[in-house]
C-alpha cells in the first residue's frame, strides 16, 4: 500500500497569485451588482419586477456551476485541469461587460429591456463559468492547515476587486470629468466606460493566475494524505446522472451550511436588487420612477456604499484566518452575519447619505465571512476527487435562496409594503439574523 503524501504549504506570495483572478471576476460581479438595476430602471423596469430581472444571476449559477465542476473534476490538459474553464469563461464574461452597458444599440432588433436582461443573463452565466474553478482551484493546492488562510486572501482580493468595481463610475464622474447623465432611455458614459474598465482589468487578472499557478494533477491530488476519500463509487454513472447522485450523498455538514447559505443569500439578494430603488426613495426623497441627476446621484453613492463594505470585508479578510483558528470558524461566521443583520436593519432609521457608511461596516463583516467561512469549513469535508463537483453543487445553495427571493421579493415588497423598497433593506437585516442563529448548530472541527 503506497503511503500518503504531505500536500506542500504554498507562500502567501503563491496564494495570492492563485487568487489574483478573483480581482477581475469581481470588479465585474461588482459593477452589475452596483449597476444593474439602474440599467434595467433606465430601459423601463417596475420596482416590483427587478427581482424577476436579477434572477439571470442564480438560475445560470445552479444550472452551470455544477456542470463545470463535474467536468472540471475530469479534466487535465496542456493548460491544466481548472485553468481552461476559468479562462474561457474570462473572455465571456469580458465580451458580456462590454455589450450589457450598450443594450440600447441593439433596440432596433428587441425591446430594450428584453436586451437588458438577455445580456445580464449572459454575463451572469460567464461570471459563474469563471467563479466555480476557483474555489475548487484553492481546495486543490492548499493542505487543510491553510485553507481558512487561503479563502481569507480570496476574500481580501475578492473586496479589492468589489471596492475598483463598485467606485468605478463614481470616481470617472466626480475625478475624470466622465459624463454622469444621459439622455431618457440611454446609459451614462461614465457607466459605459466602466464596464470596458472592468473588462479589461478582468483579462488581466485571469492571465496573471495562468502563467504564475501551477496544477496537481488528479492522480497527485489523491495521492496526499489530506485528501478525503469518496463517499461512495459513481463511476458507473456519468454527467448530470452522477451530478444527482453526488447530491444526494453529500456529507451532513454541507446540509447544515445550506440553511445557513439560504438565510444568508436571500438577504444578499435583496440587498443587491434594492438598495438603489431603497436610497433613492428613503433617503433622497425620490418618487417611484422618477428618473433625474439626482436619481443618478443616489446611484452613485450606492456604488460607493458597495465599494466601503466590499473594502471592509477585503480588510477583515486579512484577520479572518486568525480570528477563526482562535474562536472557531462557525462562532466567527455568527458574529459577523450578526453584525450584517443589524448594519441592515439600521439603514431603515437612517436619513443622512453619510451616515449610510456606518451601517456597510456590518454588511461588510458578514460579507468577508459568507466568502470565506463556509468555504473553509465545508472543503475539510469532501471527496478530493470530486472538489469541483461539489463546490459547484454547493452553489445550489447560494442561487436556491436567490430564486425564491427573485420570485417572491418584489411580490412581497408590492403586496405588503406598497412597493417601498426600504423594507426589503429591512427584511434582508431579518434573514441575516436568522443565518447567523443557523449557524450555531453546524458540526465544525475548528
Amino acid at each position: 500500500m503506497t503511503s500518503k503524501l504531505h500536500k506542500p504549504k504554498m507562500s502567501t506570495v503563491q496564494i495570492i497569485n492563485m487568487s489574483i483572478g478573483f480581482l477581475g471576476i469581481q470588479t465585474g460581479f461588482a459593477l452589475q451588482n452596483g449597476n444593474a438595476s439602474r440599467i434595467l430602471q433606465t430601459f423601463g423596469a417596475d420596482v416590483e419586477h427587478l427581482s424577476l430581472f436579477w434572477l439571470a444571476a442564480p438560475i445560470t449559477g445552479m444550472v452551470v456551476q455544477p456542470i463545470i465542476g463535474y467536468y472540471s473534476d475530469r479534466t487535465w490538459n496542456k493548460i491544466g485541469r481548472r485553468k481552461p474553464y476559468f479562462l474561457i469563461g474570462a473572455i465571456l464574461t469580458a465580451i458580456a461587460l462590454i455589450l450589457m452597458p450598450n443594450a440600447a444599440l441593439f433596440t432596433a432588433l428587441l425591446p430594450p429591456l428584453l436586451v437588458g436582461a438577455g445580456m445580464l443573463t449572459i454575463m451572469d452565466a460567464s461570471i459563474n463559468v469563471t467563479m466555480e474553478p476557483f474555489r475548487a482551484l484553492v481546495a486543490d493546492n492548499l493542505p487543510s492547515a491553510q485553507r481558512s488562510l487561503g479563502f481569507s486572501i480570496q476574500t481580501f482580493i475578492i473586496g479589492f476587486g468589489a471596492v475598483v468595481g463598485s467606485w468605478l463610475p463614481y470616481v470617472l464622474a466626480h475625478y475624470f470629468g466622465v459624463e454622469g447623465t444621459a439622455a431618457e432611455g440611454m446609459i451614462p458614459p461614465n457607466v459605459i466606460y466602466s464596464f470596458y474598465c472592468g473588462a479589461a482589468i478582468l483579462l488581466l487578472s485571469i492571465l496573471w493566475t495562468l502563467c504564475t499557478t501551477k496544477e496537481y494533477s488528479p492522480e497527485e491530488i489523491v495521492s496526499f494524505e489530506d485528501a478525503v476519500l469518496e463517499v461512495e463509487n459513481t463511476k458507473h454513472r456519468s454527467g448530470l446522472l452522477a451530478i444527482a447522485e453526488d447530491f444526494k450523498l453529500m456529507p451532513i455538514t454541507m446540509k447544515q451550511l445550506g440553511t445557513v447559505q439560504f438565510f444568508s443569500w436571500f438577504a444578499l439578494f435583496m440587498m443587491w436588487v434594492y438598495t438603489t430603488p431603497a436610497i433613492a426613495e428613503h433617503i433622497f426623497y425620490l418618487k417611484d420612477g422618477e428618473k433625474s441627476k439626482l436619481y443618478m446621484d443616489a446611484a452613485n453613492w450606492v456604488g460607493v456604499l458597495f465599494g466601503i463594505y466590499n473594502g471592509v470585508s477585503a480588510i477583515y479578510a486579512l484577520f479572518l484566518a486568525k480570528i477563526a483558528n482562535k474562536y472557531g470558524r462557525k462562532q466567527t461566521h455568527a458574529f459577523s452575519l450578526t453584525m450584517g443583520g443589524l448594519g441592515l436593519i439600521s439603514i431603515f432609521l437612517i436619513k443622512d447619505p453619510t451616515f449610510l457608511i456606518i451601517p456597510m461596516i456590518g454588511v461588510g463583516l458578514a460579507w468577508g465571512s459568507i466568502l470565506a467561512m463556509p468555504y473553509a469549513i465545508l472543503s475539510d469535508t469532501l471527496p478530493a476527487k470530486k472538489m469541483g463537483v461539489y463546490m459547484g453543487i454547493f452553489n445550489f445553495f447560494i442561487t436556491f435562496p436567490q430564486i425564491v427571493c427573485g420570485f417572491l421579493g418584489g411580490y412581497m415588497i408590492k403586496l405588503f409594503f406598497n412597493s417601498n423598497s426600504i423594507y426589503g433593506i429591512l427584511l434582508a437585516g431579518i434573514f441575516m439574523l436568522l443565518g447567523a442563529l443557523s449557524v450555531l448548530r453546524i458540526k465544525d472541527k475548528i
